[in-house]
């Protein structure tokens, strides 16, 4: 009964809008509870081999195919679900398929996020996916507390470095804050790995938490932007990081 996401200025823009040419994906990001980022590019805008590439890829602004919403018992448990797929695809390019099924239980407050990426082309293709949880008021607010069990935690940047030791803690909003990301080498139980953010105390105590597959996601950014009027915390377990698919290329770490 209550909002967990943060929403942008710009609300839920149709896809015939995107501009996928540098920072222009920032011009549909509305934010919500997961905003998807991939599937073959993601991060900062950089040209990687010779292709110029956007900011956080293709994947929020492409239209689903075969979408279904339907509800059904299961047992004892009364399940809810929408599902549906969609496709980065290119004549002499990728071919990219995600199979998404979202769904719930009825009486629980969890939502459950099941994907399956697969290539239907005939060559190897970059793979890069990050999900973009953003958390907004009321549970982030002056007190509230980033929980992220890591073994450490790296700024990206100058930015990043000056705000590394309230990595964890938000504060009220800052006129002029500029974003802080951290990338946390975050602990892994039963395969598992878990982050959080709660706010307030006693009664009035509230939070939300991601739990997701370490396997297949072995990154995590924290995105701090506490500016007024931009006051969210991102919370990204992802399968890179977000400097540009020239950089995860030049490291050694694209998937494929």
């Amino acid at each position: 009964g209550e909002p967990l996401a943060w929403q942008s200025a710009t609300g839920p823009v149709h896809p015939a809008f995107y501009e996928p040419e540098g920072p222009g994906w920032l011009r549909s990001f509305h934010g919500g509870l997961v905003t998807t980022c991939g599937l073959t590019y993601l991060g900062a805008p950089c040209t990687d081999q010779g292709v110029p590439l956007g900011a956080h890829g293709r994947a929020s602004n492409t239209p689903a195919e075969g979408v279904w919403a339907d509800a059904a018992w299961q047992g004892d448990e009364y399940e809810l679900w929408v599902q549906g797929r969609l496709r980065e695809t290119a004549v002499f390019g990728e071919n990219v398929r995600m199979h998404r099924r979202i769904w719930t239980r009825m009486g629980e407050s969890s939502l459950y996020i099941d994907d399956v990426v697969e290539n239907l082309g005939d060559e190897p293709v970059p793979h890069m996916l990050l999900y973009h949880v953003n958390v907004g008021f009321p549970v982030l607010a002056d007190q509230s507390r980033v929980v992220i069990p890591a073994h450490k935690v790296t700024p990206r940047d100058r930015d990043a470095a000056v705000e590394l030791e309230r990595c964890h803690v938000s504060g009220p909003p800052v006129r002029g804050f500029r974003e802080a990301v951290f990338y946390h080498d975050v602990k892994v139980k039963d395969g598992c790995a878990t982050a959080g953010v709660v706010g307030g105390a006693g009664e009035a105590a509230r939070g939300i938490y991601v739990r997701y597959s370490a396997a297949t996601l072995p990154r995590f950014v924290q995105w701090k932007m506490i500016g007024e009027g931009l006051y969210v915390m991102g919370l990204e377990p992802a399968n890179c990081l977000v400097e540009g698919r020239d950089k995860e290329r030049a490291r050694g770490t694209l998937q494929f």
